[in-house]
């Protein structure tokens, strides 16, 4: 299928096109911003050949994070290969929007989830994944991310081995167990913005019931996130003793999508951290 007509888009949200532009920048879909008659603008995304349930789920995870009073874009429409979202200005990433952007992700994390898993399908950037309930994190964690994505990857054998060796001692790797977390679930600099009135806005999530350190582990994958964000995180909500511990195994589900994603350097990294928890 091809990209929504701009008309229609419009349309959902009660004017006409003006004129469209092009968005460069994205890994995954192709985007374009539809300027309406009205001064307001769309922002819309679309994956030719979409898995199924891609963008409804995206839509779904939006409206899921935006129920613990946390923002993100509106949701103008969606189809099976398209989103359409409610463009927004960024502003500056000021200290006052970090510390604000830190105590959210926090409030968001509290408000729980009722399970280990979400409703809706789940994907780890582009690649399906199980979002079934579990009864612990360890098993959702296993089963439900780790796994897929490994069998996604190809991962030669020795690895597989070490990863054979992690998963048996999962529940030892995790810490104390907590309730269930509401996490965004694909929280890197890329994925969090702030708009022009300095108010913190979370993007692109894959959210689901898990533990809240797998997103902090995110944020701290690739940079981005200064520490003042971890820092008011932690005044609001407090991480148990041995975090630091966790986070290269918390890193491994989104090195793992990289595997499944791009192979190459990725899967010398996952083989990295294995070799560091094992």
């Amino acid at each position: 299928m091809g990209p929504p007509d701009p008309e229609h888009i419009a349309q959902l949200a009660g004017s006409q096109v003006h004129t469209t532009t092009r968005i460069s920048g994205g890994y995954v879909s192709d985007a374009i911003r539809v300027h309406m008659t009205n001064g307001q603008s769309v922002f819309v995304k679309h994956t030719r050949h979409a898995p199924a349930g891609l963008f409804r789920s995206e839509a779904a995870a939006l409206a899921w994070i935006s129920d613990a009073g946390v923002g993100v874009p509106d949701v103008v429409g969606v189809g099976d290969d398209w989103l359409a979202l409610e463009w927004i200005d960024e502003g500056e990433f000021t200290p006052a929007s970090q510390e604000a952007l830190g105590r959210d992700i926090a409030r968001m994390h509290r408000v729980g989830a009722e399970q280990f898993g979400a409703p809706w399908d789940g994907f780890a950037g582009p690649v399906p994944v199980p979002n079934d309930a579990r009864d612990t994190w360890p098993a959702f964690l296993a089963e439900c991310r780790i796994i897929p994505l490994a069998h996604a990857s190809s991962l030669p054998a020795e690895i597989w081995r070490r990863l054979d060796s992690l998963l048996a001692n999962l529940p030892d790797l995790l810490g104390p167990p907590e309730p269930p977390a509401r996490v965004h679930g694909d929280l890197w600099a890329g994925n969090r913005m702030v708009n022009s009135e300095g108010v913190p806005v979370l993007l692109d999530p894959d959210a689901y019931g898990g533990h809240r350190e797998m997103d902090l582990a995110m944020m701290r994958l690739f940079g981005g996130f200064p520490e003042r964000v971890f820092d008011a995180y932690a005044e609001e909500f407090p991480l148990e003793p041995g975090w630091a511990d966790r986070v290269k195994v918390n890193q491994l589900v989104p090195i793992l999508v990289h595997c499944a994603m791009y192979g190459g350097k990725w899967i010398g990294d996952a083989d990295q951290i294995l070799r560091s928890v094992g």
